[in-house]
């Protein structure tokens, strides 16, 4: 069955979410916090997933904007910087202008031009992925941006994966699903669509029952997996 579906996770698929942290590095009076940027950066994404997961498992579900402060503030502290109140509150701004992956705009152009269905399925809430959407200029780009607030748990929640067909009306089998997220990507495989892990970073597969499909670099090679 041909795709005629392009579901993409949002933060680390087509948002730098190191942007935040890495921009405010360079900015002037930010020495102290330029040391830590990168080790800062990688645990608040990693404090943020880990937030994600353990609230679905204990039904305590709250928006992404909560865990994404609380991961923040746990990352923080943990490099001694969580008295810097002007520090917290400029990052926590960046992360609503995240930049898009400079190969973005013209791979979603590509599947567009080629009749394809386009959205996003976050874990974000709406009004953050609204505020990235808007900053990265993708708006006329995607049909669609789905966020777990609708279902009140996070990925890889299977009620997830559900909102894909709920609001196309595709079969499983005619998606394609892109996360940088192994995980997200063998939970979407493990659901039946065909799928394709983005491993910027070059990281082992996780050990998980499924396994995506195809396994990219980056997103250029998405339109031809889509038969774009």
């Amino acid at each position: 069955m041909p795709i005629t579906t392009c579901i993409f996770d949002a933060y680390g698929t087509l948002f730098d979410v190191a942007a935040a942290a890495r921009i405010a590095a360079a900015e002037p009076g930010r020495a102290a916090f330029a040391a830590h940027w990168p080790r800062i950066a990688q645990n608040w994404r990693l404090k943020q997933l880990q937030y994600t997961w353990l609230r679905a498992i204990t039904n305590q579900h709250t928006d992404f904007w909560q865990v994404t402060q609380d991961g923040l503030d746990w990352s923080l502290e943990a490099e001694g910087l969580n008295a810097d109140a002007d520090l917290r509150e400029r990052l926590l701004q960046l992360y609503w202008e995240l930049e898009a992956y400079a190969e973005v705009p013209a791979m979603l152009r590509a599947l567009k031009s080629a009749g394809l269905n386009t959205a996003i399925l976050s874990n974000g809430s709406p009004d953050m992925l609204d505020g990235a959407v808007k900053s990265a200029g993708l708006g006329d780009l995607l049909d669609h941006v789905l966020s777990v607030e609708d279902v009140g748990i996070f990925k890889p929640a299977s009620v997830v994966y559900d909102m894909v067909g709920n609001c196309f009306g595709c079969a499983r089998e005619e998606v394609l699903f892109v996360s940088s997220n192994g995980w997200d990507a063998a939970g979407a495989a493990s659901y039946g669509f065909t799928t394709a892990w983005v491993n910027r970073a070059s990281e082992p597969v996780d050990r998980l029952p499924a396994k995506p499909d195809q396994i990219l670099t980056d997103l250029t090679g998405i339109p031809a997996l889509a038969g774009a």
